[in-house]
């Protein structure tokens, strides 16, 4: 029989009333509300939008930070990617609520992320941000200074963690999807548009 694998809730320190569990079915209108208030309605034309088109995210790895009355005010996923060959995981969209800023949710959101990849036996986790924010998790371009992405990128922004050491050694090429495709009639739907949107925050594409 195989263990039921689903993320538990975790409370957040130090930030109640918040609280990380797995993203649910419910949470899909509320999360693409709150990644257009962030990026814009124009993110999937992104670069690394073509990473995850048609492709289901790596199992368990689809986190949300809700407060006590479930309004989702944070929300990161993690897909499977294949790193010039070296398999890893691509981190994003991850986006916060602005009205939720300065309260550790989005760090203990990531570091949340971050425990079960590493958890769940992933080597590495590949992400295009902001070096400044991310150093602090320990993502660096060390490790990413050969791989590429399908598209125009700067190339400071391309980070990469090692969660096994020597995961990332010699990985040179392109950046491209592994992950399950999704059903068609899933890979075809749309989010819900024009809806009133929270203000949030960008971090990874």
């Amino acid at each position: 029989m195989t263990a039921n694998r689903n993320t538990p809730v975790a409370l957040i320190r130090n930030a109640a009333p918040f609280a990380i569990r797995a993203e649910r079915a419910s949470d899909v209108v509320a999360r693409e509300a709150l990644l257009d208030a962030c990026f814009g309605e124009n993110r999937h034309a992104r670069i690394c939008q073509r990473l995850r088109d048609g492709r289901a995210p790596a199992q368990g790895l689809s986190l949300a930070a809700v407060r006590q009355d479930g309004r989702l005010v944070r929300t990161v996923r993690l897909w499977h990617v294949s790193a010039g060959g070296r398999s890893a995981l691509m981190l994003g969209p991850l986006a916060v609520g602005d009205d939720c800023r300065g309260l550790g949710v989005g760090a203990a959101l990531m570091q949340r992320a971050l425990a079960v990849a590493k958890a769940r036996g992933h080597g590495a986790v590949i992400l295009l941000g902001d070096a400044p924010y991310y150093a602090r998790y320990g993502f660096t371009t060390a490790r990413t200074g050969e791989l590429s992405l399908p598209g125009a990128f700067a190339r400071e922004r391309l980070l990469g963690l090692e969660l096994v050491e020597g995961t990332l050694d010699g990985a040179w090429g392109m950046i491209t999807p592994t992950g399950a495709p999704l059903p068609k009639s899933k890979a075809s739907s749309k989010a819900t548009r024009n809806r009133k949107a929270p203000l949030a925050v960008p971090h990874a594409a």
